[in-house]
């Protein structure tokens, strides 16, 4: 519909400049479509010509604009293979078609009259009819304008003039815009994210003995694209936060999702090349901090942020913890839409993958492979089913900082010997159900087969529930509650008992929308039974975080 709109305009700004335009005058019939023109808003105009600039800038729409000089002029309606007789606009062109023969096609047969015309094609489609209007003159011998052509186009150009004259005017400042931003831009094919976060933050306990901090972290990643489709991800991350709450509580569980190096020293931490094969596979190599939730949908939206300070408080909260088996690690993963309802995932992770020592590498050491499929039957509804096999050599089994020391089979004391390896079968379903836009129950379970090699069997077990609340008390502020389990050893084969008290977790914030590019979250972490130890103090972590995103 664009399409044919912004064609009428151009025709109607034609007739202003040169009498020639009498030639493709519209019949009565057409001139109940130029009725319907002026119900379309500016706005529609401009965006537009927005989407048409930044349509020309991709490769793809260049080899299709390269593609119109082998655009044939179109003889019969008919030979459009995507127009029929139903669609609104059929008159129109057939008239055109018959009366003037000024309608070119693409090669491939389409007319295409559903996307947005570009100033391109309107180029295209001019020279077509302009060649064509100098023929018929030529070979005329009666007039080829009645009276009523003549009026109409008079009449088109005095209702339009304004709003031409408009357009004219904003696109000239696009194109002065835009061609400043390419004077000045920082890379032709890289674009720079930040994200800047402040926290304050203590933790109370019956023997309380922490004191308040105030801690930093900033993130630097370049994003980099070189086809238009695909995405390098090099990303840079320092601060002060550390682990000092874990460290000071004596459990990873209520570890923060936004913590990181404490000496204030950048590193590389991320490293990730995406790009597509064919139309359904996405590839993702990732040569440094892999890790399988960065190809894989973990259904909890605006709590999972990788990391990042705009999500859930802790490490637990973002995601289910088996997608961070083999976190950190080197890899690929591909994810395929086999349909509009069906995601498979499948990746491959090597935490060490970059060390050729012996019992390192990609292939001899901690590894965990996993396959997942999402199933979406509606738009509101999806759920997942998650499988990980893995080899953690030496004690290295971890669980991306959550959940208990036993959970992580840190298992001295209790009998069991790790020092052989440890192989693993994780099991896990997430689903995600919105109720309505702004109210959503997500929530997890995992089954972690534990096998100590020659030396007994352990099972680990995590799960969640998450009640999330979009546009809580005003638009773009987040508020959600979280209550489960993290990660605990519930079971082992060993010589001594332990202790299997469940470890609850309940999590709650409320994030605060100051402006597109601060956020204010005041939040909580509970700990009950920390260290599956129901004789250990709750812990209660208190935090105020502040985001800033450029």
């Amino acid at each position: 519909m664009k399409r044919l709109l912004n064609l009428k305009l151009g025709l109607a700004t034609l007739t202003a400049s040169a009498g020639v335009f009498a030639a493709i005058a519209t019949e009565p019939a057409r001139a109940e479509q130029v009725d319907a023109v002026e119900t379309v808003e500016v706005a529609e105009f401009e965006a537009t010509e927005v989407e048409a600039t930044e349509e020309a800038s991709s490769v793809e729409y260049l080899q299709e604009v390269t593609a119109m000089s082998g655009m044939e002029q179109v003889t019969s309606v008919s030979q459009l293979s995507d127009v029929s007789p139903t669609d609104w606009a059929f008159q129109a062109l057939q008239s055109l078609v018959e009366r003037y023969g000024c309608i070119a096609g693409y090669p491939d047969g389409t007319y295409r009259g559903n996307r947005a015309l570009t100033r391109y094609e309107f180029a295209a489609g001019l020279n077509a009819c302009l060649d064509r209007v100098n023929e018929l003159i030529a070979a005329a011998t009666d007039p080829l304008a009645t009276k009523e052509d003549l009026k109409t186009l008079q009449r088109l150009q005095e209702e339009f003039a304004a709003e031409l004259a408009e357009i004219r005017g904003r696109v000239d400042a696009l194109e002065a815009r835009t061609s400043e931003l390419e004077a000045n831009q920082f890379s032709t094919t890289t674009k720079l994210v930040g994200e800047v976060v402040f926290n304050l933050a203590d933790s109370f306990t019956d023997d309380d003995d922490s004191e308040t901090v105030f801690a930093h972290r900033v993130r630097l990643q370049l994003v980099s694209s070189f086809t238009g489709k695909d995405k390098l991800f090099t990303r840079l991350t320092t601060g002060n936060i550390g682990n000092s709450f874990a460290n000071e509580i004596g459990t990873n569980e209520g570890r923060f999702a936004f913590d990181g190096p404490g000496d204030n020293t950048f590193r590389l931490d991320r490293l990730h090349y995406v790009f597509p094969v064919g139309d359904q596979l996405t590839v993702y190599a990732m040569a440094s901090l892999g890790g399988h939730h960065f190809y894989t949908d973990t259904m909890n939206q605006g709590l999972e942020a990788g990391g990042g300070g705009n999500g859930a408080l802790s490490r637990f909260g973002e995601r289910n913890a088996i997608f961070r088996l083999g976190l950190g690690g080197q890899g690929v993963g591909l994810k395929y839409q086999l349909s509009d309802v069906i995601t498979l995932n499948a990746g491959y992770l090597a935490r060490g993958g970059n060390d050729p020592a012996e019992g390192r590498g990609l292939f001899n050491g901690n590894y965990s492979a996993m396959a997942h499929v999402k199933v979406q039957p509606s738009s509101n509804f999806k759920f997942g089913l998650t499988y990980i096999n893995g080899y953690d050599p030496r004690s290295t089994f971890a669980l991306g900082g959550t959940g208990t020391g036993l959970g992580n089979l840190n298992t001295d004391g209790i009998g069991l010997d790790t020092d052989e390896g440890v192989r693993t079968n994780s099991f896990g379903v997430n689903a995600m159900w919105d109720i309505t836009p702004k109210v959503s129950l997500r929530g997890w379970f995992s089954y972690i087969d534990a096998d100590f090699v020659d030396d007994g069997d352990g099972e680990v077990l995590t799960y969640a529930g998450v009640l999330a609340l979009k546009d809580l008390f005003a638009e773009g502020n987040f508020g959600y509650v979280l209550f489960g389990a993290a990660p605990y050893l519930s079971s082992a084969d060993g010589d001594s008992g332990f202790e299997s008290d469940v470890p609850l977790h309940l999590e709650a914030a409320y994030k605060i929308k100051v402006s597109d590019n601060i956020t204010i979250t005041p939040g909580f972490i509970w700990l009950l039974s920390p260290q599956q130890d129901s004789d250990n103090d709750d812990v209660v972590i208190g935090t105020v975080r502040t985001t800033f995103s450029f």
